[in-house]
């Protein structure tokens, strides 16, 4: 069992780790190793191109994650107290939601948010007051917000779900003894149990919402976020630039992918 754990994860990491070797290429080719030079992470730092796709992505997932975090800490705080058939119908929708390809998702945004835009445009331009051109709702960084909180949301609902239910029911109801409000009890005993699992949830919508390309493709509109721009080099050739790129996304998803699982475990003992 253990020789086909290694074999598992040899076949995972692998390919990372050729193109973690191949980003210190100091020839040309992105496929052979001549020499050893750091000089295709300078020319990536450096690229105002890549800097502006980085500075998008960073917005997005930073926006994405924390609409998620909060919206579905509420989400999993709500369907705590919803039993019965409800409660399964609600726990299927969200595991759904997680299953579907990114795919589908990303197709089923751009069909309703170009739906929602042919509809709303047209009633903008008719009642805006003024003579001031009537703004016009397109595809653009609010599409990409919505698209990555909608496809992250469910996820926090998970975690911090799975948190909450590890909690002893004797804390609320001691809270509701001392006459405490439930929203005080939400913010003086809730909140700080289910802390960690929200930080663990905000980390892995941010990982999520940065690495993903997908969504991004269909809803992005003229927005440029890093994994376009990486798909985009690709299509042009591929250069050492672009395992240096690719070998710093994924050196931090991991770093962040680990500090959450950390965070989830910390919180656990707790």
């Amino acid at each position: 069992m253990r020789i086909y754990a290694v074999c598992v994860y040899v076949f995972l990491y692998t390919p990372i780790a050729i193109i973690a070797l191949f980003s210190f290429s100091a020839g040309r080719s992105a496929s052979q190793l001549e020499g050893f030079s750091v000089q295709w992470y300078g020319r990536a730092l450096n690229n105002p191109f890549v800097m502006d796709a980085l500075g998008n992505s960073l917005f997005v997932a930073f926006v994405s994650a924390t609409l998620a975090s909060v919206l579905g800490t509420l989400a999993a705080v709500g369907l705590q107290g919803i039993r019965g058939p409800a409660r399964a119908l609600f726990d299927a929708l969200i595991y759904i939601a997680v299953m579907i390809p990114g795919i589908v998702i990303g197709i089923a945004t751009l069909i309703a948010l170009v739906t929602v835009f042919g509809v709303v445009n047209p009633w903008l331009e008719a009642f805006w007051p003024g003579s001031a051109p009537a703004p016009t709702l397109r595809m653009g960084m609010g599409s990409l917000i919505a698209a990555h909180t909608m496809f992250t949301l469910a996820l926090v609902i998970i975690i911090v779900r799975a948190r909450l239910a590890g909690l002893e029911g004797a804390l609320t109801e001691a809270s509701a003894d001392l006459y405490a409000t439930p929203l005080g009890t939400f913010r003086q005993i809730t909140l700080p149990l289910i802390a960690p699992a929200i930080l663990a949830g905000f980390l892995l919508s941010f990982t999520f919402s940065f690495d993903d390309f997908i969504i991004a493709f269909f809803v992005a509109g003229s927005e440029t976020t890093l994994p376009i721009y990486i798909f985009s080099s690709i299509r042009r050739g591929i250069t050492p630039e672009v395992n240096a790129i690719g070998t710093m996304v994924m050196g931090a998803s991991l770093i962040m992918l680990v500090v959450a699982q950390l965070i989830l475990r910390r919180g656990q003992k707790r």
